[in-house]
């Protein structure tokens, strides 16, 4: 089952109930890819995070234009929703690049989520950079709302997932997260329990949710993905639970 709801996060999740979902597991718009402010706040979500010499033309998304304060300040007043909409225990997963790994540790504490850890993404297709280290690794905070519930979900997960972005046809986003990864990393929610995304994007949290047999609700601003997302998470619904995507 899942719901996906169209608009602005911070307004959307004011309306769910509280205490209501087991994971939160998201994937925000990351406001970096720039060395000065300026590339920051004046450059595309497209032009900052997708080469040059791509094929595709997926679309653009908004979101994406904020400055280090403004965005750890918003991205605080959404995870404190989040962590209100969560059950005890419940576990915050949330996605950053190296950029912005201290801005997304500072955002989770202040809205008063638990800092576990961190998870490393391992995206085994990346540039080599010459004189230096290939930026092949992305990041998770993930975080607890109050002690972790071990006996609740009884998991033993690794610190360090391994996936590269769809290609092709099975591309729906600039930022896609591969199905295989996110189908690890909903493993967090306990089974049959309820994972929310405040950015879901092409909804690939939630085709990974369903398809572990876990319930969805999302969040999307983009009319055009909130419409991808729509179509990618009724194809899974009507599937069997640990099918393929």
């Amino acid at each position: 089952m899942h719901q996906l709801h169209h608009g602005d996060a911070l307004s959307l999740l004011s309306t769910l109930d509280a205490g209501s979902v087991d994971a939160v597991i998201t994937d925000p718009p990351y406001n970096s890819g720039g060395r000065t402010m300026s590339e920051r706040t004046n450059t595309s979500a497209r032009r900052k995070y997708v080469s040059s010499d791509a094929q595709h033309t997926l679309a653009d998304f908004g979101g994406d234009s904020r400055d280090q304060r403004s965005y750890t300040h918003w991205l605080a007043l959404i995870l404190a929703e989040c962590l209100r909409v969560s059950r005890e225990g419940a576990a915050a997963l949330v996605f950053a690049d190296w950029r912005q790994l201290p801005a997304t540790s500072d955002a989770l504490q202040a809205a008063g989520w638990t800092w576990r850890g961190v998870v490393v993404w391992h995206k085994l297709i990346a540039r080599p950079r010459r004189g230096g280290f290939s930026q092949n690794t992305e990041y998770l905070l993930w975080g607890s709302n109050g002690p972790v519930l071990a006996d609740r979900n009884p998991v033993c997960l690794p610190g360090l997932v391994s996936g590269s972005q769809p290609r092709g046809d099975a591309r729906h986003h600039i930022t896609q997260k591969p199905v295989d990864v996110m189908r690890q990393l909903v493993q967090i929610c306990p089974p049959g329990g309820t994972v929310l995304d405040p950015f879901a994007g092409a909804g690939t949290t939630g085709v990974a949710a369903l398809t572990e047999g876990r319930h969805f609700v999302g969040v999307e601003l983009s009319e055009h993905y909130h419409d991808i997302a729509s179509q990618r998470l009724s194809e899974s619904d009507t599937a069997d639970p640990g099918g393929e995507d």
